[in-house]
């Protein structure tokens, strides 16, 4: 490709932070150069910055060890220094909207991993596989914030990975009703067993924010533009559950569905092997090869042989059958912290990237 492009990261040294520095180790398009935190650990080495609170299972990356913290507040200085951020700080919501924003204005493109522009109506919220066209939002949103080329677009929320994918793969199937319980890990919450010892063994029936965000976002997703902002879809009507389970790494989700047409199994199937997007077609650096795969085996997908299928990038789905209140009921799997995080922002870059939307400044 030539020159990499200059990456910095917001909220470093947070879980999600970490992932975004593990995920770009290597990265053919993408270089860390910056990475910036709340003021406590800025001026010190990225070493120094999470010493002790290191939590991926890979070393730190050597060439972000010595790069020193800046302050995330100083948004001109940071942003003088890359191309692009990812963003993954921890603020309210309405600092992260006002600090993303305030990247934005220096020219800068923010892709975030955040919630707090997921409802902003000419942001995009992309799984790239799914709604890549919502990208093309982008101009409308430059000429609210009277940018050129700096803009804000973000990934949905990780809980809704294991089971939209699928609802997008069904579309022509016309799905209009889904009962969706998610049982999700505690990496989720940027929490390790270490961290978090009162989980093990233990089920937490309530996750704050996340039912909300698991039964509207989909809509988003499978929305479309209309007089330049995102307007959510009106079907299918989702209700979910979301309950906290003793595992590291992994959303599973147990669905019902309900279809106005009446497929066979075999072409529910079909539709979700043969499922492809523009990351595929483009080769992009992080994108899987099969974006879902269907799992015959009873006992499948399983979170300890499952969820680093493609790298953590793909989704698996098995128990596919038929139910007798609803249509058809199945169980997905994604990895929560890769495609549910930091590697669907960065997949969502690399779109952004080929499409011309992030360039050298």
């Amino acid at each position: 490709m030539g020159e990499k492009l200059r990456v910095g990261i917001l909220g470093g040294t947070g879980m999600v932070g970490q992932r975004f520095i593990s995920l770009l180790e290597n990265h053919p398009w993408f270089e860390v150069t910056t990475i910036a935190a709340s003021p406590r650990s800025a001026g010190r080495t990225y070493e120094e910055a999470v010493e002790g609170r290191w939590k991926m299972d890979t070393p730190i990356p050597e060439d972000a060890k010595n790069i020193v913290v800046m302050n995330v507040n100083e948004v001109e200085k940071v942003a003088a220094q890359v191309d692009f951020v990812f963003s993954a700080v921890d603020m309210t919501k309405e600092e992260i909207k006002k600090i993303e924003e305030a990247y934005a204005k220096t020219e800068t493109p923010v892709v975030s991993n955040n919630s707090a522009h997921r409802w902003t109506p000419d942001v995009p919220m992309v799984i790239p596989e799914v709604n890549a066209e919502h990208m093309e939002v982008i101009p409308f949103q430059r000429d609210r914030l009277g940018t050129k080329r700096g803009f804000i677009a973000v990934k949905p929320n990780c809980s809704i990975q294991s089971y939209a994918p699928v609802l997008a793969a069904w579309k022509e199937f016309e799905p209009y009703e889904v009962v969706a319980t998610t049982y999700q890990a505690i990496s989720g919450a940027g929490k390790t067993f270490h961290d978090w010892p009162e989980m093990e063994g233990n089920i937490i029936p309530y996750i704050g924010g996340e039912e909300e965000k698991s039964e509207k976002e989909p809509l988003r997703v499978l929305g479309r533009i209309e007089n330049g902002v995102i307007k959510p879809a009106e079907s299918p009507v989702i209700t979910c559950q979301c309950i906290r389970v003793p595992v590291l790494n992994g959303h599973t989700a147990a669905v019902f569905v309900k279809l106005r047409k009446n497929p066979e199994k075999e072409q529910l199937i079909e539709k979700l092997t043969a499922y492809r997007g523009i990351p595929q077609e483009l080769g992009l650096p992080s994108a899987p090869v099969q974006f879902i795969r269907y799992m015959e085996e009873d006992n499948r997908p399983q979170v300890t042989l499952d969820v680093e299928y493609e790298n953590g990038m793909g989704i698996s789905v098995g128990r596919l059958r038929k139910d007798t209140v609803y249509d058809w009921k199945f169980v997905g799997l994604s990895h929560n912290t890769v495609r549910g995080a930091a590697g669907g922002a960065v997949l969502c870059a690399e779109l952004l990237k080929a499409k011309g939307y992030i360039a050298r400044k």
